[in-house]
């Protein structure tokens, strides 16, 4: 009888291709995929998302580094936080207030984060549930987090205002900087305390809370403002409504061209092996070899520009230079590519990642999108030990495709853009209750 099954099986794979496809398609998204959404909530959270008032300086917004005209991204390889003005690849440093060095990640892509499926957040996962943590949620404050999270999403929320190049500015400019400098984040004087208070000091702001959560100004905190951000992210940011949905959904085909890159996904080319389940991702770290630009991730007291990616959480050999399989929802909206932003067309990324550790040795610096600063971006690939070590960590097998099917890949995940949610829900207000300028092109 186990014969006869898998002759049939061949069979079926000789005379239908489609047929061995369709076993490794995940099944199509639907509502309990996601929480429910109060459109409230997410109004509040939208106006929160645009509004440079929660930066230090009242100059950067959730939106510099995440906007949808970039993908929910912000175009460049390595994000400029506060000392930056414009947006997208047109940002440039201001030369009044530079910052001290660039983000050293790039800037993640927001499509479906607000998904149950989600356990962890950050290029490394440094947020990410653990139900033996208070609150269930595992962060880098660890026993200094305050409670109040709706979800991770919304305890992610409330990291970037308190990095110094992300939204928080240098000591010496404000008071919220000063708080982060001083070690004061939580509890009355901490930073979010700081920035709860400048919000909650607008009446329109503190009207909407009253609304939303039945809070008087005294009582909003943070956790508030990051709650409603997740709300917005979650409502926002979804993505299901794609090519590559109707093909799960209905069966409906794909350009030939795409069919065959679906095919190449699931099969060959062996892309699904990472980039499973209906959000192309199993949320889990591997260590690829992706070039590292810029000043990698080291503690205050480190001299080196390494980013050892998941290690620097676990500690675990094995972790180094791994990072999260990225979501490929909308993937061809969110250039450049890469932990680092080291691609600048999703083309080059792909046709590098079949075989990173012999095209590391020729990639071309010329394509990282980076605003001019002075500061050394290539310590890392300049160093031939460090560059080896990123190589090392490669377990994957290269794979061999030709041209043409590296093209049917990218056509593939063309498929993938889903125009409801490029276009926006709420879309982007025209003007935040700060009156402070809103991010946009």
């Amino acid at each position: 009888m186990r014969q006869v099954t898998i002759r049939i099986a061949a069979w079926a794979v000789l005379c239908w291709p489609g047929a061995a496809i369709a076993e490794d398609l995940p099944a199509p998204l639907d509502d309990a995929a996601w929480p429910a959404v109060d459109v409230a909530e997410a109004a509040l959270g939208q106006l929160l998302f645009y509004d440079p008032i929660l930066s230090g300086n009242r100059e950067v917004a959730c939106a510099t580094c995440h906007h949808p005209e970039f993908g929910t991204s912000d175009g460049l390889s390595l994000p400029l936080g506060d000392g930056g003005h414009g947006l997208g690849p047109a940002r440039a440093i201001d030369p009044e207030n530079p910052p001290e060095q660039r983000v050293p990640r790039n800037s993640q892509a927001l499509w479906n984060v607000g998904a149950h499926e989600y356990v962890s957040m950050f290029h490394d996962g440094r947020v990410e549930r653990d139900a033996s943590a208070p609150g269930g949620l595992r962060t880098p404050l660890d026993a200094d987090m305050v409670a109040g999270f709706a979800s991770m999403l919304s305890a992610q929320t409330m990291f970037p205002v308190l990095s110094p190049d992300e939204m928080a500015g240098h000591y010496s400019e404000n008071e919220v900087a000063q708080a982060v400098r001083q070690g004061r984040l939580t509890g009355p004087g901490g930073a979010w305390e700081l920035i709860a208070q400048r919000v909650a000091a607008l009446p329109d702001y503190a009207e909407r809370f009253e609304a939303v959560y039945g809070l008087a100004p005294q009582e909003i905190g943070f956790t508030d403002i990051s709650n409603a951000i997740a709300a917005f992210i979650t409502f926002e940011f979804r993505s299901d409504t794609s090519p590559f949905d109707a093909r799960l959904r209905e069966d409906t085909p794909l350009s030939p061209e795409a069919e065959e890159g679906l095919g190449l996904f699931y099969g060959a080319a062996g892309c699904a092996d990472c980039h499973s389940g209906p959000f192309l991702t199993d949320h889990g770290f591997h260590a690829m070899g992706a070039p590292q630009i810029g000043p990698g991730k080291a503690a205050r007291f480190e001299s080196h520009a390494r980013d050892e990616g998941r290690f620097r959480v676990t500690g675990r050999a094995e972790d180094l230079h791994a990072f999260r399989t990225p979501s490929l929802r909308n993937v061809a909206l969110t250039a450049p590519y890469g932990h680092a932003g080291s691609h600048a067309t999703l083309r080059g990324f792909v046709a590098d990642h079949l075989d990173p550790v012999a095209t590391m040795a020729r990639y071309d610096r010329a394509q990282a999108v980076l605003p001019r600063m002075e500061v050394a971006d290539w310590r890392i690939l300049d160093d031939a030990e460090e560059a080896g070590a990123i190589g090392a960590a490669v377990t994957a097998p290269p794979v061999a495709l030709t041209e043409e099917e590296i093209d049917a890949l990218v056509a593939f995940l063309e498929a993938l853009s889903d125009p409801v949610a490029a276009a926006g829900r709420l879309g982007v207000p025209g003007a935040v209750p700060s009156g402070l300028t809103v991010p946009n092109p």
